[in-house]
């Protein structure tokens, strides 16, 4: 059976300080559209509703507008932008750079089911 979502319409929308997410749930694809504004830091805005010390979900993503750094638990830092794809495993800490709003699309599935929401 084949399914068609469009991102104008998403299956649920969450919330967090200074951004917000949007998934689609199809069979055997959970897709995210995050957008942070300036000023977003996952230790900042998430890791309050994550309660973990960074982030631990996998991304596979595709970067479409905005600057994003990334620092992995070890120490090893990148920055993505416009264009970048990119894979980025659990254990990491990630903020805007610049002045500009980020969107990312991400294919993983886990910030789709996972990211921003409240862990009880």
């Amino acid at each position: 059976m084949m399914e068609v979502k469009t991102v104008d319409k998403p299956d649920e929308r969450r919330d967090f300080p200074r951004g917000h997410l949007e998934a689609l749930h199809l069979t055997g694809l959970d897709f995210a559209v995050a957008t942070f504004e300036p000023g977003w830091r996952w230790s900042e805005s998430v890791r309050p509703l994550a309660g973990t010390d960074s982030c631990e979900i996998h991304h596979n993503c595709f970067m479409v507008q905005g600057r994003m750094r990334i620092r992995m638990n070890d120490g090893a830092e990148s920055e993505v932008g416009p264009g970048d794809v990119f894979v980025c495993p659990a254990g990491h800490d990630a903020w805007v750079v610049g002045d500009e709003q980020v969107v990312v699309y991400d294919f993983a599935g886990g910030m789709a089911t996972e990211y921003g929401k409240a862990k009880g």
